[in-house]
């Protein structure tokens, strides 16, 4: 067991270092040395008090990456002039701003105008994973933050009702394959989504307006305890596990519930639908290759956290992550 969980680490190192010619693990070494501790001195001290931000905090990475890329637009707030991502429909359930703008204060208070916000919410996605007892990796480090952010960008955004095609299709517009698909799907393996993400798979899927109307790709026990947790297509406050009995924890448990057509969402159901994806399901749903999927996890993680990135003199270094400087 020492032996493999050495080999995982080297391996996880390696696509860390590998992962951009521009990015690099070791940015602030001398510039800002503490900040993975002063980020991880946060998140420890926060996810003991609600480790169901863990979950959120992961999703607000993954939202920033689909848009313009790694580089914290999505932590803008909206002017007078401008509706801005997180004001979008797709990010209005997104959480986790505050203590974000926390975490940036004390990273700013260690080391003034150094450390851009998409490189801290990049430290943060990966502890919120670690801490939840999900794999490690190394992050790679140097991106700047954006000035831009257009709520009508936002379609990028692998939505929770995409179909296998769809989702294919965004995801290559990020030079992510089907493999990263299958594989970042599994962050659903932390945190909560409200009724209405999905509600449509339980009442008047088709339009037929009757209570038999529903998807047939559901599992029929399933779909009763979700019709039972969500009782109407209006329910906009309620809020179920995305992975029922482990929602705190990164496990594997995730692909056991889509391999039973439990999957919460349209896109979970869709992995399904694909020779590659449903056989990478399958081999990991009884959950005897932990460490194999931990491996590509992180190697996925890496390589999304790589996308459209702001480097060297582009963007800035914002001083908060809500406003330009």
């Amino acid at each position: 067991m020492a032996f493999t969980a050495a080999v995982l680490a080297l391996l996880l190192s390696a696509l860390a270092a590998a992962a951009s010619a521009q990015l690099d693990v070791k940015f602030y070494s001398q510039s800002c040395p503490s900040v993975e501790d002063v980020v991880r001195k946060e998140m420890v001290r926060a996810l003991a008090a609600a480790p169901s931000l863990a979950g959120p905090l992961l999703r607000m990475h993954f939202h920033d990456c689909f848009v313009r890329g790694c580089d914290g637009s999505v932590l803008l707030d909206s002017t007078a002039g401008n509706t801005a991502e997180k004001d979008a429909k797709p990010n209005l359930t997104l959480r986790g701003f505050g203590f974000i703008e926390r975490v940036k204060a004390a990273v700013e208070k260690a080391c003034p105008d150094t450390v851009s916000c998409a490189d801290v919410l990049a430290l943060m996605a990966r502890d919120a994973v670690w801490l939840s007892k999900g794999p490690f990796w190394a992050v790679p480090l140097g991106r700047r933050d954006g000035r831009v952010s257009i709520s009508n960008e936002t379609d990028q955004l692998p939505p929770p009702s995409g179909n296998f095609t769809e989702l294919t299709q965004l995801f290559a517009a990020k030079n992510l394959d089907a493999k990263d698909l299958v594989v970042l799907s599994a962050g659903h393996t932390i945190g909560t989504s409200h009724c209405f993400s999905f509600s449509d798979r339980l009442y008047n899927f088709t339009g037929m307006d009757n209570a038999r109307d529903t998807d047939p790709a559901l599992d029929p026990l399933y779909m009763a305890r979700l019709r039972a947790k969500c009782p109407s297509l209006d329910d906009n406050t309620t809020l179920v596990e995305m992975d029922p009995g482990s929602f705190k924890t990164f496990d594997l448990s995730y692909y056991g519930h889509v391999a039973r057509r439990r999957g919460l969402f349209h896109s979970d159901g869709a992995l399904l639908t694909d020779p590659f994806t449903r056989a990478y399901v399958l081999r990991h749903a009884g959950g005897a290759h932990g460490e194999e999927f931990f491996a590509d996890f992180a190697a996925s993680m890496v390589k999304m956290g790589s996308v459209e990135m702001l480097t060297g003199t582009q963007g800035e270094i914002r001083k908060k992550c809500s406003v330009v400087n």
